[in-house]
């Protein structure tokens, strides 16, 4: 299955073509999708309007530089400062985490969107890609807080996201931009970044996102190309039941596997569930690329949202402004390394 990029504020009459094929999953959200809370909470009505079936609507929404909504939304900061915290008062500061995750969740689905791509469980080790989006560069105290973040999502509704599986902090390539190649062995991967998703998956993570990293000792294709990484690792050894999504296959570090339709194949072949194609000139090909194949038309309908409670319950909720005044105290560094990555491009999934 796919999930695609839409081009601005309204569909287009292409793009509800596009969501009538039996390939298309759903959307994901960007900037350039963006206008006001109405507006978009419109846009998202429309695209379930033009499907003939559910259809999962996905947005970036983690806070600091990778926020695509942020006029009516709580500016939500990085998640670099809940370290600064934890090192204080760990207690405090998982808390304190639970709840930016249980606001970012409650405003995305008080607008009708289904969910967030989060939370960013890599090591913040200096990677241009990641930055100050990832927690701490300890996997423990990283490991703590994804228990904090899928428990504060779960409380509001949302469905979790674990990425970059199987870690993308720890080298220093921006897949946006280049290929990106860690040369550790699987051990030293299980002793460091694969302990944060192994307590996202313990804690009921329902998705999990792929890197586009090679790890060459463990597999020779990146990881969301490699059976061994999708199939062998994280779904037998590490008992992964849920949604696997690829990474953007716009993405720089995406395109050793050929041209979109080798790509698609690639991911597909190696036990990813939904394919995100979210650069509009190349969705059309995607759904093309597509034809032929099985699809499991299904896959992404236990985490389309059922219930929400809309924005005046929210506002009405004490919690909420509570939840707002607390995040303030989160500090924010001023450094950040991944200041100029592609994440923050619009047209590019994080």
């Amino acid at each position: 299955m796919l999930q695609i990029g839409v081009s601005g504020h309204e569909l287009t009459a292409q793009e509800r073509d596009w969501l009538q094929r039996d390939a298309c999953a759903g959307v994901v959200l960007f900037a350039r999708n963006f206008a006001s809370r109405a507006q978009v909470a419109e846009l998202t009505q429309a695209i379930r309007e033009a499907a003939p079936r559910p259809q999962l609507v996905c947005v970036d929404q983690e806070g600091g530089r990778v926020q695509r909504f942020r006029e009516g939304y709580s500016k939500l900061p990085p998640l670099s400062g809940f370290d600064t915290l934890y090192r204080a008062d760990a207690a405090a500061a998982l808390a304190l985490a639970h709840e930016h995750a249980w606001l970012m969740a409650s405003e995305i689905r008080a607008t009708g969107i289904d969910m967030s791509f989060a939370p960013v469980i890599d090591l913040d080790r200096g990677n241009l890609a990641i930055g100050n989006r990832a927690f701490s560069p300890d996997p423990d105290i990283v490991a703590a807080f994804t228990r904090a973040y899928v428990a504060g999502m779960h409380e509001a509704g949302m469905p979790a996201t674990l990425k970059h599986f199987p870690g993308h902090g720890s080298i220093r390539e921006d897949t946006h931009f280049d290929a990106a190649v860690d040369d550790r062995s699987l051990e030293a991967m299980q002793a460091t970044d694969l302990i944060p998703f192994v307590a996202g998956i313990d804690a009921g993570a329902d998705a999990v996102m792929m890197a586009h990293v090679t790890y060459p000792q463990i597999a020779p294709e990146p990881a969301g190309y490699a059976p061994r990484w999708i199939g062998g690792i994280l779904r037998e050894q590490m008992g992964f039941r849920g949604v696997v999504f690829s990474d953007d296959i716009g993405m720089a570090a995406a395109h050793s596997a050929g041209g979109v339709k080798a790509r698609i194949d690639a991911h597909l072949d190696a036990g990813c569930d939904v394919v995100l194609a979210c650069n509009m000139k190349m969705v059309e090909e995607s759904l093309r690329a597509i034809e032929g194949r099985t699809l499991d038309t299904m896959c992404v309908v236990g985490l389309v949202g059922r219930g929400a409670r809309g924005w005046d319950g929210l506002l009405a909720d004490h919690r909420y402004e509570e939840a707002r005044a607390r995040l303030a105290t989160v500090p924010v560094a001023t450094q950040d390394a991944g200041a100029t990555s592609g994440a923050i491009n619009v047209g590019d999934v994080a």
